[in-house]
């Protein structure tokens, strides 16, 4: 593939987004650049300075009482909500403190959680954390899924996102289109990439990619 490209971020310095130009397939769209979240989401003092950035869009009127992660974000999400403790986001769990989720997926797709689980959800305010939003598709769903589970959502940060709004709720992320503009994200029946013959460099999700050999 191309060479990375850094993107720092206007706020923190310690926020660098790698960026690679090219074709590239994610479970939503294709688009022509991929975002390697893989230091912000695993580097201890990256992931914690994320966190910290995020934590500033809430305001102590936010209570967040469970941090849904998708895109294997749990890293950032327990550094979050102790960042929004510390900052004195409420919580309406007994012992005051927030509960780090992640969901599962049936064959189809369908996020799902298991019995032992459902507590933490229903009745709960729910913060949304996903690593990319291109399309908000990721977005909706989560937020169905927690809304079917008999939970609240009070808050949806993504490192990086397209959207700033899914279904009425604002999407608050790190990096934006405005940081990259020349990104674009593409329908999968109707790329102009694909349909000008250009080979796909990888197979894409939040969690990686695979190249195309």
């Amino acid at each position: 593939m191309n060479a990375y490209t850094k993107l720092e971020s206007k706020t923190n310095a310690n926020l660098i987004l790698r960026v690679v130009p090219g074709h590239f397939v994610t479970p939503n769209a294709h688009t022509n650049y991929y975002m390697d979240m893989t230091q912000i989401m695993r580097r201890q003092s990256e992931a914690k300075a994320a966190a910290k950035a995020m934590s500033e869009y809430y305001t102590n009127s936010t209570i967040v009482d469970t941090i849904l992660c998708l895109d294997g974000m749990d890293v950032i999400g327990s550094y979050l909500a102790d960042e929004l403790t510390r900052a004195g986001i409420l919580s309406t769990n007994a012992h005051k403190t927030m509960y780090i989720i992640s969901p599962e997926y049936d064959p189809s797709g369908n996020m799902f959680f298991r019995e032992n689980m459902e507590t933490w959800i229903r009745n709960k305010n729910i913060l949304i954390l996903l690593s990319t939003a291109s399309t908000g598709s990721s977005i909706a769903k989560a937020a169905q899924t927690v809304l079917y589970y008999g939970g609240k959502v009070s808050g949806i940060s993504a490192i990086f996102s397209a959207v700033s709004s899914m279904d009425g709720y604002p999407v608050f992320s790190l990096f934006k289109t405005s940081d990259l503009p020349d990104y674009h994200v593409y329908e999968h029946k109707n790329c102009p990439l694909c349909k000008s013959g250009v080979k796909v460099d990888a197979i894409c999700s939040g969690k990686g990619y695979s190249r195309i050999r």
